[in-house]
């Protein structure tokens, strides 16, 4: 494991109606402490700085998360990078990212994360209608003012911190136009999240039946704009991993590809948990029973949860191991597969969805290459 995502506030100041972190099945944030507290920054340091010694892992990234992280307050912050950057020493490089709503960055975040070399990625679901639309405060307002606010001073003097943002695709909102909206403040990167949902509970605009593809109806007139461009505006970080894997390269995350999960999320009372997606699923499904005072990474690695998830293509359901497009797909992100009295044992909700974004992203790349062997010729 390489990558910690460390809650060090389980609170946020918006209510985003979609939230799997305070809307969806897994509700354990009421039993959280708010704040992670130093004794457990203390521990999480030492099991961090023991797994990178121990495997000589020259890298370390460390994603401070929420709720929403600036609750936690600047001191608590840089106490928790320095912590962690003590117990690692100078042998392990410590890359470390903050994903924020935005409402609370201001200055003094800012010139501290220049000082600590923390980069900042904030969520924007597009332009003022389309990101108010669930992105509110608790008493109903908008947040888009606030948020393109603190984009401006980030992209200004501190544009090295800017990390990127996270959008989470919503139909009702215009695909071209949200996107449009999302490069205006010129992010190195943009990731686009789908809602979360299973067979279950389907995600917004999903038939129970998982049938039909309004998701990758929205997606590929995004990709289309994005491919055609020319010269690259940013990254996108889905059509990016789906344009490696077609090539025979590898995934930069969990949502496609069939690699190992390689990250872990340290709760703010120490619990130590799977990907905090899996709250979408059930309660408790995250889950493992270690914590950082008693657990080394080690032993999260040998818990039965964690090792399904390194198995690859042998821990797909059936389904998908003869589909042909696997290897690209993956099965989708695992916390998208649960039904229940099958578990994760299922193809994604989304599985219609990413064939037809998967084979129209194939079919634009084989065009390419035939025009380009053509002109060969």
């Amino acid at each position: 494991m390489c990558q910690f995502i460390l809650k060090v506030h389980s609170r946020c100041d918006l209510r985003c109606d979609y939230c799997y972190v305070y809307e969806m099945a897994d509700q354990s944030w009421k039993m959280q402490p708010r704040r992670i507290s130093k004794a457990v920054i203390a521990q999480t340091a030492a099991r961090i700085a023991e797994h990178a010694h121990a495997h000589r892992i020259p890298a370390v990234h460390l994603i401070l998360h929420g709720g929403e992280p600036l609750l936690a307050g600047a001191d608590h912050i840089a106490h928790t990078v320095r912590a962690i950057k003590q117990a690692l020493g100078p042998g392990v490089r410590l890359d470390v990212s903050l994903q924020s709503n935005g409402l609370r960055l201001d200055e003094t975040y800012l010139r501290l994360f220049d000082e600590l070399g923390v980069r900042v990625g904030l969520s924007l679901d597009g332009d003022a209608e389309g990101h108010d639309r669930h992105r509110r405060r608790g008493d109903g307002r908008g947040s888009h003012a606030a948020v393109t606010a603190a984009l401006d001073l980030l992209t200004g003097r501190y544009r090295h911190l800017y990390a990127g943002l996270l959008c989470t695709v919503e139909l009702r909102n215009d695909p071209l136009a949200t996107y449009e909206a999302l490069l205006r403040s010129a992010p190195p990167r943009i990731d686009f999240l789908l809602p979360h949902g299973n067979w279950e509970t389907p995600p917004p605009g999903l038939p129970a039946a998982g049938d039909g593809t309004p998701y990758a109806d929205w997606l590929i007139p995004v990709f289309d704009r994005w491919y055609a461009a020319p010269r690259q505006e940013t990254e996108v970080r889905l059509f990016a991993d789906i344009l490696r894997l077609l090539l025979g390269g590898r995934s930069s995350g969990e949502v496609v590809g069939l690699g190992p999960a390689r990250m872990v999320v340290i709760e703010t009372d120490g619990a130590i948990e799977q990907s905090d997606t899996l709250k979408s699923a059930y309660p408790g499904a995250p889950t493992t029973g270690f914590h950082v005072s008693r657990d080394t990474f080690d032993a999260v690695l040998r818990h039965p949860a964690v090792m399904a998830r390194q198995l690859g293509r042998g821990a797909l359901a059936a389904e998908c191991q003869s589909c042909p497009v696997v290897r690209v797909c993956g099965g989708g992100l695992y916390a998208h597969r649960y039904r229940p009295g099958s578990g994760f044992g299922n193809p994604s909700v989304y599985c219609h969805d990413l064939f037809r974004l998967i084979t129209h992203i194939r079919g634009v790349v084989e065009r390419d290459v035939a025009a380009l062997l053509e002109g060969r010729r």
